[in-house]
């Protein structure tokens, strides 16, 4: 991205952690809780500290330039439509380090291990309480909508949006789930997943509330921005996949050869078993899904797809998803601002240029 578009990115995260920390200062005031509980102040503190604790902010970001695709002015309802995403986010971490039994998220325990150190005794009691986190942060994602000082209309349109993406989100984790147990899906299969798990609540909802809150109608641009998040969200996960296999552990800051461990049918996997077979495929598939997987049986792995041009293929199919993407919104140009067009034009290629 350019060095303008960074600054103004940049700005955008300073802007959105410090109006996140404000909205977390007064929750507790604003919520009818019952004043003998101790469970609920406890709980508010959790999910402080996990929407707090770091993050990219790439989603709030998306909905600041999605309004600036219209007007460079301020607008009502932009802080609401980022506190939203963002909690709406918050939820589906708390839910996923349940399904996944993750004991860390950005550097710090995670609201389930948190529970599960509390009541040791109690396991059902430290998965029920952050099941009802990841709810109470749903809940509070849609409540955050409505009590925004936009216009009925506009308010309503963006509540229906962020319900919209909470249920395809599920959805999304539900067949990512339901992939795992495939012998074999096809990569249409694990673009279904990222679309519903991924694009359609970090990029799509966020470019629809971001235009909604400017006065635009992104029902008018629905297959456009499909289309343009699809790909985006495709390309994204790819990214996270061929690094997961490929990535230099000393960038990453953790152990490579997760998704081998957990028994995850990703993009990697799918790519590697098209072409290994006899002794190396015998190595991929013991592998696969064994929790006690050492490092070393990960680096002959990664050998093992680096020989067989494994990295490669994935490096170029996630730069040709990229690149789709940018042409995609390239065509905005003749109707939105140049300036957050060109925002657009460049996430794409950015974004799978990251080495984190």
């Amino acid at each position: 991205m350019t060095e303008q578009v960074l600054d103004r990115v940049s700005g955008y995260e300073r802007w959105f952690n410090t109006l996140f920390a404000e909205y977390f200062d007064t929750l507790s005031d604003r919520l009818d809780a019952p004043p003998f509980s101790r469970f609920t102040p406890e709980c508010i503190d959790l999910l402080r500290q996990l929407s707090l604790r770091g993050g990219k902010r790439f989603r709030a970001v998306a909905v600041k330039e999605a309004a600036r695709l219209v007007t460079a002015e301020p607008v009502e309802g932009l802080d609401a439509a980022a506190l939203s995403i963002e909690l709406l986010h918050t939820s589906g971490l708390v839910h996923d380090d349940v399904i996944d039994d993750g004991p860390v998220r950005r550097g710090g325990p995670s609201t389930y291990y948190v529970y599960r150190e509390r009541f040791p005794d109690h396991p059902h009691t430290a998965i029920g309480l952050t099941v009802l986190a990841g709810d109470l942060a749903l809940a509070l994602s849609l409540q955050v909508l409505l009590e925004t000082k936009a216009p009925v209309g506009v308010r309503q349109a963006m509540v229906e949006v962020q319900t919209r993406a909470a249920a395809d989100t599920f959805m999304g984790q539900i067949i990512d789930v339901e992939r795992d147990f495939m012998t074999a899906p096809d990569e249409e299969i694990l673009h279904c997943v990222s679309d519903y798990k991924t694009a359609r609540y970090s990029l799509l909802a966020p470019m629809q509330l971001g235009l909604l809150a400017a006065g635009e109608q992104p029902a008018l641009f629905e297959k456009e921005l499909r289309d343009y998040a699809r790909l985006v969200g495709i390309s994204e996960t790819m990214r996270d996949d061929y690094l997961d296999l490929f990535g230099d552990t000393a960038i990453l800051g953790k152990p490579t050869g997760a998704d081998i461990r957990d028994g995850k049918r990703s993009y990697a996997l799918h790519a590697l078993l098209a072409v290994v077979d006899g002794p190396e495929r015998r190595v991929v598939e013991a592998a696969f899904g064994d929790s006690s997987c050492t490092p070393e049986t990960v680096a002959a792995i990664r050998e093992i797809g680096e020989c067989r041009g494994v990295a490669d293929r994935l490096r170029t199919d996630m730069h040709h998803h990229a690149q789709q993407a940018s042409a995609v919104a390239a065509g905005w140009r003749s109707r939105w601002r140049e300036d957050a067009v060109t925002f657009f034009e460049q996430l794409p290629l950015w974004s799978v240029n990251r080495t984190r």
